[in-house]
């Protein structure tokens, strides 16, 4: 059973995407697949019912939750963030004690608030703003879990050596996709057929939109007085009327919104531009570039557990002079366009390619099963946890129940 945030929008977001990749790994070993969310369903919601998951709407701070969870007695539980598991992770505890819990971190949630507040603070981030409150929740919702499934190698280290949370507790899960075969490679659109800037970002995610922002009083003027003919197209589902504002035809910015099928859309696009100043996570908007074979042009945010140690698939600077220079380079030198272009489909097959992790994953999923009683004891710390939030939030959580019923 997967709890979900939200209902998966693969097309909307990388979150939506990385939901969608964790369903075929259950889907490919014929798992049983039931996906609740009390959440409300978007039109860009995926159709789950039509690849065979069962979908159930449930209700926050409510015992019905309960009911259903013991008539559906599911060997496994999969939170969807930290915040999810805060709610329905002692529920599940209470009613299915035997059911192995595992935590979807999707990115470091404390890591990119504490991004979020240096920059607000205009000073460099240190280990100090990495112990905000957020953290504080994320890693005792990771301690409850028998195991949380990490998409970035950098933020497992920050997790062992910053929280010194212990290994066995942590698994390494990157971007899941199908590597790019040759043929695909040469059908891609060339140097000479593409034109234009793109970046690519849903508007409800707050980096993206100071991203965004920063991309257009900082970055964009100095392209375009160099480049007078290019034009910077900005594609993502749930643009803001803020957003909608920074629409400029006679700049050559442009807001394109949200587009049905974006691959169809961006090949044709010759540079990709992800100027993040805080963030966590991988980021999906660089898969899709390189996936398109497009170059790009990041900040260390944006590259953050991207690349590992090969060369990236274009160039990684923070200051807005250099960023705006390797920009128009890229866009320019066609030599240099074409081997970072391949630099980006190496990173796909050698970094992402499924066949690599997949099989690891389902049989540390199988030895946690059949030794959970031994995973537990050796993690007292969660216990001690899970002990402590089961009267807290239980009593919360009632209280709130409660409440609603006499309001009702």
């Amino acid at each position: 059973m997967i709890i979900g945030f939200v209902w998966p929008e693969p097309k909307s977001s990388a979150a939506g995407s990385r939901m969608m990749h964790l369903i075929e790994i259950f889907k490919s070993k014929d798992y049983d697949i039931t996906f609740a969310t009390s959440c409300a369903k978007s039109d860009n919601a995926f159709d789950l019912k039509g690849i065979g998951v069962k979908t159930e709407s449930i209700v926050l701070n409510d015992s019905s939750f309960d009911d259903f969870i013991k008539k559906l007695k599911p060997a496994i539980v999969l939170f969807d963030r930290f915040m999810i598991e805060e709610q329905f992770g002692w529920r599940v505890a209470k009613n299915c004690p035997d059911a192995l819990r595992l935590l979807d971190t999707e990115d470091l949630h404390c890591l990119r608030k504490g991004r979020q507040q240096a920059l607000k603070d205009n000073t460099v981030f240190d280990i100090g703003y990495l112990y905000n409150d957020v953290a504080k929740r994320e890693i005792a919702s990771i301690y409850r879990c028998d195991l949380s499934i990490m998409i970035s190698e950098v933020e497992i280290e920050i997790l062992k050596h910053q929280f010194k949370v212990d290994e066995h507790l942590l698994h390494y899960l990157p971007f899941l996709l199908d590597s790019i075969s040759l043929k695909s490679q040469k059908e891609l659109p060339n140097f000479r057929d593409r034109e234009h800037f793109i970046t690519i970002g849903n508007f409800l995610h707050a980096p993206n939109v100071d991203g965004l922002f920063h991309l257009k009083e900082n970055i964009w003027p100095f392209i375009r007085k160099k480049l007078p003919k290019a034009e910077m197209h900005v594609y993502g589902a749930y643009e803001s009327q803020k957003a909608k504002q920074l629409h400029n035809e006679k700049e050559g910015f442009l807001i394109k919104g949200y587009v049905d099928d974006l691959n169809d859309v961006i090949q044709h696009y010759k540079v990709c531009l992800v100027p993040l100043r805080y963030g966590a996570g991988l980021k999906g908007k660089i898969i899709d570039a390189m996936l398109n074979g497009i170059p790009c042009v990041t900040t260390s945010i944006g590259a953050e557990g991207m690349y590992g140690d090969m060369e990236p698939n274009g160039f990684v600077e923070d200051d807005p002079k250099e960023f705006t220079k390797k920009a128009i380079e890229l866009y320019t030198n066609k030599i240099f366009w074409a081997g970072k272009q391949k630099n980006g489909v190496d990173i796909i097959n050698i970094r992402f390619d499924k066949l690599l992790f997949t099989t690891d994953f389902l049989h540390r999923i199988e030895m946690l099963q059949n030794g959970m009683e031994a995973h537990r004891i050796s993690n007292f710390t969660g216990s001690m946890l899970m002990h402590h939030t089961m009267q807290s939030t239980k009593f919360m959580s009632k209280w709130i129940e409660e409440k609603n019923k006499n309001q009702h």
